[in-house]
Protein backbone atom coordinates (compact mmCIF):
# COMPACT_ATOMS: atom_id res chain seq x y z
CA UNK A 1 0.00 0.00 0.00
CA UNK A 2 1.27 3.45 -0.94
CA UNK A 3 3.02 5.62 1.68
CA UNK A 4 1.97 8.80 -0.16
CA UNK A 5 -0.37 11.15 1.67
CA UNK A 6 -3.17 11.99 -0.74
CA UNK A 7 -5.01 15.27 -0.85
CA UNK A 8 -8.26 13.35 -1.42
CA UNK A 9 -9.23 9.75 -0.89
CA UNK A 10 -12.43 8.85 -2.76
CA UNK A 11 -14.32 5.71 -1.74
CA UNK A 12 -16.14 4.06 -4.64
CA UNK A 13 -15.29 3.89 -8.34
CA UNK A 14 -18.81 4.41 -9.62
CA UNK A 15 -19.90 7.32 -11.78
CA UNK A 16 -20.17 9.72 -8.78
CA UNK A 17 -16.70 9.01 -7.42
CA UNK A 18 -15.18 9.20 -10.90
CA UNK A 19 -16.83 12.50 -11.83
CA UNK A 20 -15.90 14.08 -8.48
CA UNK A 21 -12.24 13.20 -9.14
CA UNK A 22 -12.63 14.63 -12.65
CA UNK A 23 -14.05 17.89 -11.26
CA UNK A 24 -11.36 18.20 -8.60
CA UNK A 25 -8.64 17.90 -11.22
CA UNK A 26 -10.34 20.46 -13.46
CA UNK A 27 -9.83 22.95 -10.64
CA UNK A 28 -6.33 21.85 -9.61
CA UNK A 29 -4.46 19.36 -11.76
CA UNK A 30 -1.69 19.00 -9.19
CA UNK A 31 -3.90 17.32 -6.61
CA UNK A 32 -2.92 13.85 -5.42
CA UNK A 33 -6.07 11.72 -5.55
CA UNK A 34 -6.61 8.05 -4.77
CA UNK A 35 -9.78 6.04 -5.39
CA UNK A 36 -10.39 2.86 -3.39
CA UNK A 37 -12.88 0.33 -4.70
CA UNK A 38 -13.80 -3.03 -3.18
CA UNK A 39 -14.47 -4.52 -6.64
CA UNK A 40 -11.93 -5.40 -9.36
CA UNK A 41 -12.83 -2.50 -11.66
CA UNK A 42 -15.06 0.55 -12.04
CA UNK A 43 -18.86 0.50 -12.43
CA UNK A 44 -19.52 -2.97 -11.01
CA UNK A 45 -22.77 -1.93 -9.34
CA UNK A 46 -25.45 0.69 -10.14
CA UNK A 47 -23.14 2.75 -12.38
CA UNK A 48 -22.68 -0.15 -14.77
CA UNK A 49 -26.07 -1.79 -14.33
CA UNK A 50 -28.41 1.12 -15.08
CA UNK A 51 -30.38 1.65 -18.28
CA UNK A 52 -27.88 4.16 -19.71
CA UNK A 53 -30.68 6.67 -20.30
CA UNK A 54 -29.69 10.33 -20.26
CA UNK A 55 -32.81 11.90 -18.78
CA UNK A 56 -33.87 15.39 -19.79
CA UNK A 57 -35.12 16.57 -16.38
CA UNK A 58 -38.89 17.03 -16.48
CA UNK A 59 -39.86 14.57 -13.74
CA UNK A 60 -38.53 16.56 -10.81
CA UNK A 61 -40.00 19.41 -8.78
CA UNK A 62 -38.21 22.71 -9.34
CA UNK A 63 -36.81 23.04 -5.81
CA UNK A 64 -35.03 19.67 -5.97
CA UNK A 65 -31.34 19.15 -6.60
CA UNK A 66 -32.34 16.62 -9.27
CA UNK A 67 -34.06 19.36 -11.26
CA UNK A 68 -31.02 21.63 -10.96
CA UNK A 69 -28.55 19.02 -12.17
CA UNK A 70 -30.37 16.89 -14.77
CA UNK A 71 -30.49 19.46 -17.57
CA UNK A 72 -26.86 20.52 -17.09
CA UNK A 73 -25.79 16.93 -16.44
CA UNK A 74 -27.39 15.75 -19.69
CA UNK A 75 -25.44 18.40 -21.61
CA UNK A 76 -22.14 17.76 -19.80
CA UNK A 77 -22.40 13.99 -20.26
CA UNK A 78 -22.98 14.43 -23.99
CA UNK A 79 -19.95 16.75 -24.17
CA UNK A 80 -17.75 14.21 -22.38
CA UNK A 81 -18.95 11.47 -24.72
CA UNK A 82 -18.23 13.62 -27.78
CA UNK A 83 -14.73 14.46 -26.52
CA UNK A 84 -13.98 10.79 -25.87
CA UNK A 85 -15.57 9.26 -28.99
CA UNK A 86 -18.40 7.56 -27.08
CA UNK A 87 -21.55 7.03 -29.11
CA UNK A 88 -24.72 8.69 -27.82
CA UNK A 89 -27.94 7.30 -29.27
CA UNK A 90 -30.49 10.17 -29.65
CA UNK A 91 -33.42 7.94 -28.77
CA UNK A 92 -35.83 10.66 -27.56
CA UNK A 93 -38.75 9.69 -25.31
CA UNK A 94 -42.55 9.48 -25.20
CA UNK A 95 -44.45 9.42 -21.90
CA UNK A 96 -47.82 7.82 -22.60
CA UNK A 97 -51.17 7.81 -20.80
CA UNK A 98 -53.47 4.82 -20.52
CA UNK A 99 -56.69 6.62 -19.52
CA UNK A 100 -58.30 9.95 -18.69
CA UNK A 101 -56.91 9.94 -15.14
CA UNK A 102 -53.32 9.86 -16.43
CA UNK A 103 -53.73 12.85 -18.72
CA UNK A 104 -53.28 15.16 -15.73
CA UNK A 105 -49.92 13.46 -15.16
CA UNK A 106 -48.91 14.36 -18.71
CA UNK A 107 -49.82 18.01 -18.12
CA UNK A 108 -48.05 18.07 -14.74
CA UNK A 109 -44.84 16.74 -16.29
CA UNK A 110 -45.11 19.37 -19.02
CA UNK A 111 -45.50 22.08 -16.35
CA UNK A 112 -42.41 20.81 -14.55
CA UNK A 113 -40.48 20.76 -17.81
CA UNK A 114 -41.26 24.44 -18.42
CA UNK A 115 -40.17 25.42 -14.90
CA UNK A 116 -36.97 23.35 -15.16
CA UNK A 117 -36.08 24.70 -18.61
CA UNK A 118 -36.52 21.37 -20.39
CA UNK A 119 -37.72 21.21 -23.97
CA UNK A 120 -40.82 19.02 -24.19
CA UNK A 121 -44.12 19.23 -25.97
CA UNK A 122 -47.51 17.61 -25.62
CA UNK A 123 -48.40 15.64 -28.73
CA UNK A 124 -51.65 14.03 -29.87
CA UNK A 125 -52.14 10.49 -31.14
CA UNK A 126 -51.44 11.45 -34.77
CA UNK A 127 -48.09 13.02 -33.83
CA UNK A 128 -47.25 9.99 -31.68
CA UNK A 129 -47.72 7.76 -34.75
CA UNK A 130 -45.28 9.91 -36.71
CA UNK A 131 -42.66 9.53 -33.96
CA UNK A 132 -43.25 5.79 -33.52
CA UNK A 133 -46.25 4.11 -35.13
CA UNK A 134 -46.19 1.27 -32.59
CA UNK A 135 -46.73 3.49 -29.55
CA UNK A 136 -50.14 3.46 -27.89
CA UNK A 137 -51.44 6.36 -25.82
CA UNK A 138 -54.75 7.80 -24.67
CA UNK A 139 -55.35 11.11 -26.49
CA UNK A 140 -52.03 12.76 -25.54
CA UNK A 141 -48.38 11.98 -24.79
CA UNK A 142 -45.37 14.00 -23.68
CA UNK A 143 -42.47 14.12 -26.15
CA UNK A 144 -38.89 14.69 -24.95
CA UNK A 145 -36.40 15.32 -27.81
CA UNK A 146 -33.27 15.53 -25.61
CA UNK A 147 -33.51 12.10 -23.95
CA UNK A 148 -30.72 9.81 -25.18
CA UNK A 149 -28.90 6.57 -24.33
CA UNK A 150 -25.24 5.75 -23.71
CA UNK A 151 -23.30 2.71 -22.55
CA UNK A 152 -22.72 3.50 -18.85
CA UNK A 153 -19.80 1.07 -18.52
CA UNK A 154 -18.06 2.65 -21.51
CA UNK A 155 -18.43 6.09 -19.93
CA UNK A 156 -16.97 4.90 -16.60
CA UNK A 157 -14.07 3.10 -18.28
CA UNK A 158 -13.28 6.22 -20.30
CA UNK A 159 -13.33 8.30 -17.11
CA UNK A 160 -10.95 5.82 -15.46
CA UNK A 161 -8.54 6.16 -18.38
CA UNK A 162 -8.73 9.98 -18.34
CA UNK A 163 -8.14 10.07 -14.57
CA UNK A 164 -5.24 7.63 -14.67
CA UNK A 165 -3.53 9.79 -17.30
CA UNK A 166 -3.89 12.72 -14.89
CA UNK A 167 -2.22 10.78 -12.08
CA UNK A 168 -5.18 9.44 -10.11
CA UNK A 169 -4.26 6.15 -8.45
CA UNK A 170 -6.86 3.39 -8.29
CA UNK A 171 -6.76 0.73 -5.59
CA UNK A 172 -9.12 -2.05 -6.69
CA UNK A 173 -10.07 -5.05 -4.56
CA UNK A 174 -9.60 -2.69 -1.60
CA UNK A 175 -12.52 -2.16 0.79
CA UNK A 176 -12.26 1.17 2.61
CA UNK A 177 -12.08 -0.58 6.00
CA UNK A 178 -8.94 -2.44 4.87
CA UNK A 179 -7.25 0.55 3.31
CA UNK A 180 -4.29 2.08 5.15
CA UNK A 181 -3.88 5.01 2.76
CA UNK A 182 -3.14 8.41 4.29
CA UNK A 183 -5.22 11.37 3.20
CA UNK A 184 -6.17 14.94 4.09
CA UNK A 185 -9.81 14.68 3.06
CA UNK A 186 -12.19 11.78 2.47
CA UNK A 187 -15.04 11.69 -0.08
CA UNK A 188 -17.45 8.83 0.49
CA UNK A 189 -19.30 7.83 -2.67
CA UNK A 190 -19.70 4.17 -1.78
CA UNK A 191 -23.24 3.78 -3.11
CA UNK A 192 -24.97 0.87 -1.39
CA UNK A 193 -22.61 1.16 1.58
CA UNK A 194 -22.29 4.95 1.82
CA UNK A 195 -24.46 5.08 4.95
CA UNK A 196 -22.35 2.42 6.71
CA UNK A 197 -19.16 4.40 6.11
CA UNK A 198 -20.82 7.69 7.08
CA UNK A 199 -21.92 6.21 10.42
CA UNK A 200 -18.24 5.56 11.25
CA UNK A 201 -17.81 9.34 11.04
CA UNK A 202 -20.81 10.05 13.28
CA UNK A 203 -23.14 10.92 10.36
CA UNK A 204 -26.25 9.38 8.73
CA UNK A 205 -27.79 8.94 12.17
CA UNK A 206 -31.35 8.99 10.82
CA UNK A 207 -30.65 7.05 7.64
CA UNK A 208 -30.24 3.53 6.35
CA UNK A 209 -30.07 2.11 2.86
CA UNK A 210 -33.11 0.24 1.54
CA UNK A 211 -32.13 -1.51 -1.69
CA UNK A 212 -34.52 -2.13 -4.61
CA UNK A 213 -33.83 -4.62 -7.36
CA UNK A 214 -34.23 -3.53 -10.95
CA UNK A 215 -34.85 -6.45 -13.31
CA UNK A 216 -34.54 -5.93 -17.08
CA UNK A 217 -35.62 -8.10 -20.01
CA UNK A 218 -34.08 -7.81 -23.48
CA UNK A 219 -36.33 -8.22 -26.52
CA UNK A 220 -34.87 -10.83 -28.88
CA UNK A 221 -36.98 -10.34 -32.01
CA UNK A 222 -37.20 -7.42 -34.44
CA UNK A 223 -35.09 -4.44 -33.25
CA UNK A 224 -37.21 -2.12 -35.37
CA UNK A 225 -40.36 -2.91 -33.33
CA UNK A 226 -39.73 0.15 -31.14
CA UNK A 227 -38.06 3.35 -32.32
CA UNK A 228 -38.06 5.52 -29.18
CA UNK A 229 -37.96 5.19 -25.39
CA UNK A 230 -41.50 4.73 -24.05
CA UNK A 231 -42.43 5.48 -20.44
CA UNK A 232 -45.73 5.31 -18.54
CA UNK A 233 -47.02 8.25 -16.51
CA UNK A 234 -45.28 7.69 -13.15
CA UNK A 235 -46.69 7.98 -9.67
CA UNK A 236 -44.89 11.17 -8.66
CA UNK A 237 -45.32 10.33 -4.98
CA UNK A 238 -42.66 7.61 -5.17
CA UNK A 239 -39.12 7.61 -6.64
CA UNK A 240 -39.72 5.05 -9.40
CA UNK A 241 -40.70 5.57 -13.04
CA UNK A 242 -42.40 2.25 -13.77
CA UNK A 243 -41.64 -0.46 -16.34
CA UNK A 244 -40.65 1.18 -19.63
CA UNK A 245 -38.97 0.60 -22.98
CA UNK A 246 -35.36 1.66 -23.45
CA UNK A 247 -33.46 1.70 -26.73
CA UNK A 248 -29.78 1.01 -26.02
CA UNK A 249 -26.74 2.38 -27.86
CA UNK A 250 -26.74 -0.81 -29.95
CA UNK A 251 -30.41 -0.38 -30.87
CA UNK A 252 -31.49 -3.24 -28.62
CA UNK A 253 -34.90 -3.00 -26.94
CA UNK A 254 -35.08 -3.50 -23.15
CA UNK A 255 -38.06 -3.43 -20.81
CA UNK A 256 -37.78 -2.66 -17.12
CA UNK A 257 -36.65 -2.00 -14.56
CA UNK A 258 -38.74 -3.30 -11.72
CA UNK A 259 -38.47 -1.69 -8.28
CA UNK A 260 -38.74 -4.84 -6.19
CA UNK A 261 -37.55 -4.57 -2.56
CA UNK A 262 -34.25 -6.46 -2.32
CA UNK A 263 -33.45 -8.58 0.75
CA UNK A 264 -29.80 -7.58 1.13
CA UNK A 265 -27.68 -4.88 -0.44
CA UNK A 266 -26.16 -6.88 -3.27
CA UNK A 267 -29.10 -9.24 -3.80
CA UNK A 268 -28.50 -9.71 -7.55
CA UNK A 269 -28.87 -13.45 -8.13
CA UNK A 270 -29.95 -16.28 -5.81
CA UNK A 271 -28.07 -16.22 -2.49
CA UNK A 272 -25.02 -14.51 -4.00
CA UNK A 273 -23.43 -11.98 -1.58
CA UNK A 274 -25.97 -12.87 1.14
CA UNK A 275 -25.37 -11.02 4.42
CA UNK A 276 -27.60 -12.13 7.30
CA UNK A 277 -27.36 -8.87 9.26
CA UNK A 278 -28.42 -6.89 6.18
CA UNK A 279 -31.31 -9.28 5.60
CA UNK A 280 -32.59 -8.79 9.17
CA UNK A 281 -32.19 -5.00 9.07
CA UNK A 282 -33.85 -4.59 5.66
CA UNK A 283 -36.69 -6.96 6.58
CA UNK A 284 -37.35 -4.91 9.72
CA UNK A 285 -37.55 -1.55 7.92
CA UNK A 286 -39.43 -2.91 4.90
CA UNK A 287 -42.00 -4.56 7.20
CA UNK A 288 -42.37 -1.31 9.14
CA UNK A 289 -42.98 0.63 5.91
CA UNK A 290 -45.44 -2.05 4.77
CA UNK A 291 -47.45 -1.95 8.02
CA UNK A 292 -47.47 1.84 8.28
CA UNK A 293 -47.99 2.11 4.49
CA UNK A 294 -45.76 5.19 4.40
CA UNK A 295 -46.04 6.95 0.97
CA UNK A 296 -48.27 3.98 -0.09
CA UNK A 297 -45.32 1.58 0.24
CA UNK A 298 -47.69 -1.37 0.66
CA UNK A 299 -49.33 -0.73 -2.71
CA UNK A 300 -45.94 -0.23 -4.35
CA UNK A 301 -44.48 -3.40 -2.83
CA UNK A 302 -47.47 -5.58 -3.75
CA UNK A 303 -47.51 -4.19 -7.29
CA UNK A 304 -43.78 -4.67 -7.78
CA UNK A 305 -43.67 -8.18 -6.32
CA UNK A 306 -46.09 -9.19 -9.08
CA UNK A 307 -43.32 -8.33 -11.55
CA UNK A 308 -41.50 -11.50 -10.50
CA UNK A 309 -44.12 -13.13 -12.74
CA UNK A 310 -42.70 -12.62 -16.24
CA UNK A 311 -46.16 -12.52 -17.85
CA UNK A 312 -47.21 -9.63 -15.59
CA UNK A 313 -43.93 -7.82 -16.21
CA UNK A 314 -44.20 -8.15 -20.01
CA UNK A 315 -47.89 -7.21 -19.99
CA UNK A 316 -47.07 -3.85 -18.40
CA UNK A 317 -44.81 -3.17 -21.38
CA UNK A 318 -47.39 -4.52 -23.86
CA UNK A 319 -49.95 -2.00 -22.62
CA UNK A 320 -47.90 0.85 -24.12
CA UNK A 321 -47.62 -0.51 -27.68
CA UNK A 322 -49.85 -2.00 -30.34
CA UNK A 323 -47.69 -5.02 -31.02
CA UNK A 324 -44.70 -6.74 -29.43
CA UNK A 325 -43.65 -10.39 -29.39
CA UNK A 326 -43.00 -12.65 -26.40
CA UNK A 327 -39.34 -13.50 -26.99
CA UNK A 328 -37.50 -11.88 -24.06
CA UNK A 329 -34.50 -12.92 -21.98
CA UNK A 330 -33.32 -11.69 -18.60
CA UNK A 331 -30.17 -9.58 -18.46
CA UNK A 332 -28.12 -8.70 -15.34
CA UNK A 333 -30.24 -6.80 -12.80
CA UNK A 334 -29.22 -3.69 -10.91
CA UNK A 335 -29.71 -2.63 -7.30
CA UNK A 336 -30.90 0.89 -6.55
CA UNK A 337 -29.32 2.32 -3.39
CA UNK A 338 -32.37 4.08 -1.94
CA UNK A 339 -31.97 6.03 1.30
CA UNK A 340 -34.62 5.66 4.02
CA UNK A 341 -35.16 8.16 6.84
CA UNK A 342 -35.72 5.81 9.77
CA UNK A 343 -37.30 8.55 11.90
CA UNK A 344 -39.94 9.69 9.40
CA UNK A 345 -40.24 6.37 7.50
CA UNK A 346 -39.73 8.28 4.26
CA UNK A 347 -37.88 7.18 1.14
CA UNK A 348 -35.63 10.13 0.33
CA UNK A 349 -36.20 11.25 -3.26
CA UNK A 350 -33.38 13.76 -3.63
CA UNK A 351 -29.59 13.85 -3.25
CA UNK A 352 -28.28 13.94 0.33
CA UNK A 353 -24.75 15.09 1.22
CA UNK A 354 -23.34 15.39 4.75
CA UNK A 355 -19.94 16.59 6.00
CA UNK A 356 -17.50 16.44 8.88
CA UNK A 357 -14.54 18.82 9.02
CA UNK A 358 -12.40 16.47 6.95
CA UNK A 359 -14.89 14.40 4.99
CA UNK A 360 -17.89 14.57 2.66
CA UNK A 361 -20.43 11.75 2.32
CA UNK A 362 -22.80 11.29 -0.63
CA UNK A 363 -25.58 9.37 1.10
CA UNK A 364 -28.27 9.40 -1.57
CA UNK A 365 -27.32 9.48 -5.24
CA UNK A 366 -30.49 8.01 -6.71
CA UNK A 367 -31.73 8.10 -10.29
CA UNK A 368 -31.05 10.13 -12.37
CA UNK A 369 -27.61 10.23 -10.70
CA UNK A 370 -25.91 8.88 -13.82
CA UNK A 371 -27.36 11.69 -15.95
CA UNK A 372 -26.64 14.28 -13.25
CA UNK A 373 -23.14 13.05 -12.42
CA UNK A 374 -20.94 15.75 -14.00
CA UNK A 375 -23.19 18.57 -12.76
CA UNK A 376 -23.66 16.94 -9.35
CA UNK A 377 -19.89 16.52 -9.02
CA UNK A 378 -19.47 20.26 -9.57
CA UNK A 379 -21.97 20.91 -6.77
CA UNK A 380 -20.24 18.44 -4.43
CA UNK A 381 -16.83 20.02 -4.99
CA UNK A 382 -18.34 23.47 -4.39
CA UNK A 383 -19.74 22.14 -1.11
CA UNK A 384 -16.35 20.66 -0.19
CA UNK A 385 -14.69 24.02 -0.85
CA UNK A 386 -17.24 25.72 1.45
CA UNK A 387 -16.79 23.01 4.07
CA UNK A 388 -13.01 23.46 4.04
CA UNK A 389 -13.36 27.24 4.27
Amino acid sequence: MSKIKYDYLIVGAGIIGLTIAYELLKRDNLLKIAIVEKELDVAKHASGRNSGVLHSGFYYSAESLKAKFTVEGNRKMKEFCKDNNIFVNPTQKLVVAKDENELEGIYELHRRAKVNGVKTRIVDEDEVKKIDSNVKTYKKALFSPSTASVDPKEVCLALKEVLQKQGVEFYFNTPFEKSSLKYDYLINSAGLYADKIAKKFGLAKEYTMLPFKGIYLKYLDDKSAIKTNIYPVPNLANPFLGVHYTITVDGDIKIGPTAIPAFWRENYEGLENFVFSEFVEILYYATKLFVLNSFNFRDLALSEIKNYNRKVFIQKARDMVFSIGSNFKAIPPGIRAQLLNTRTNELIQDFVVEHTETSTHILNAVSPAFTCSFAFAKYVVDEIDKNRG
